[in-house]
């Protein structure tokens, strides 16, 4: 017979109930009931809801950036680079329900922790990227810059892109995608004076 690891199966269950009922209507009692075990068997674990929601938010981060990291590699150009890792993190954002939950959350009630959750989460993907532009600073194959700056804009022109333009026009290929982000990111709109 299998030996069953609790708190695998308390985080496993809180994962499921975060992602469908959202931080606010999660508790602990729903926890305990997917996972099947007392409630006190949870408390065991973690002290509260919000540790146990930390512990779910951080391998969700942990799990997004291996991903963005996957899509990095030397002999690729910087924007190919930066490209690949966005779409990576977008795809993932897009697939995990827990990150679809909170956005919805927030929009909806604007609960103080889905909002906490969702600028975490940014937080990482922002460090990532500036990290990304100042090592390809530091080998010259961008110049130089405020890589913090650059990093923000770079994130918000992808989301921008990717979200709000659908709210009123028809999706864009990620190849249309990328053109125009090549376009935005390094040649600009002006005409050589």
């Amino acid at each position: 017979m299998a030996v069953v690891d609790r708190r695998e199966q308390v985080l496993h269950a809180a994962a499921q109930s975060f992602s469908l009922f959202g931080y606010k209507a999660t508790t602990m009692d729903q926890v305990a009931k997917i996972a099947n075990v007392g409630k006190g068997t949870i408390y065991t674990f973690f002290e509260n809801k919000e540790e146990l929601f930390d512990e779910i938010l951080l391998e969700a981060i942990r799990e997004l950036r291996r991903r963005a990291e996957a899509e990095i590699h030397a002999e690729r150009p910087f924007f190919e680079n930066v490209y690949q890792a966005l779409d990576a993190i977008l795809e993932f954002r897009e697939e995990h329900d827990l990150f679809l939950k909170l956005s919805q959350e927030l929009r909806d009630i604007g609960t103080p922790q889905a909002k906490a959750a969702l600028f975490k989460v940014e937080r990482v993907v922002l460090e990532f990227l500036e990290r990304v532009i100042r090592e390809s600073m530091d080998k010259g194959a961008i110049r130089q810059g405020n890589a913090e700056v650059i990093a923000f804009g770079m994130l918000k022109l992808f989301i921008a892109l990717t979200g709000e333009w659908e709210m009123h026009h028809k999706p864009m290929t990620k190849e249309e995608l990328k053109r125009h982000m090549f376009t935005f990111l390094t040649e600009g709109f002006t005409t050589a004076l």
